[in-house]
């Protein structure tokens, strides 16, 4: 039962690492030049999950812009909002499966502690 507790753990973790990487590059749609982050997960020995982030270098879309100097090329974020959004649901039910993992686990552990006194 531990080591399922463990791996629940671990997962809600993992899911709060991608919930928080969707929310920053979502932060950032707007900043110029800003380069979006990619979370990936990875099983960990014994059990449970690994994050690793990573900076995704992809160009963002170019605009002319006008400024003082004349005009002038500039990159937009390379975050794309129609990804992103739909990447945090998925990363949200994520966070809320490993939750009710830990919920059932606890329910059961009661239960057992119940049925021996």
């Amino acid at each position: 039962m531990i080591a399922g507790v463990q791996s629940a753990v671990s997962g809600l973790r993992a899911y709060a690492v991608k919930v928080e990487n969707n929310a920053n590059n979502i932060a950032n749609l707007q900043t110029q030049g800003y380069k979006k982050d990619r979370v990936l997960l990875s099983s960990q020995v014994p059990q449970g999950v690994a994050t690793v982030v990573e900076q995704v270098d992809t160009p963002g879309p170019v605009v002319v812009e006008q400024t003082d100097r004349g005009q002038e090329m500039i990159e937009l974020a390379n975050v794309d909002l129609g990804e992103e959004l739909p990447d945090l649901m998925r990363n949200t039910d994520g966070f809320e499966a490993n939750l009710k993992m830990l919920q059932v686990a606890d329910t059961m552990e009661r239960t057992l502690i119940d049925l021996k006194a």
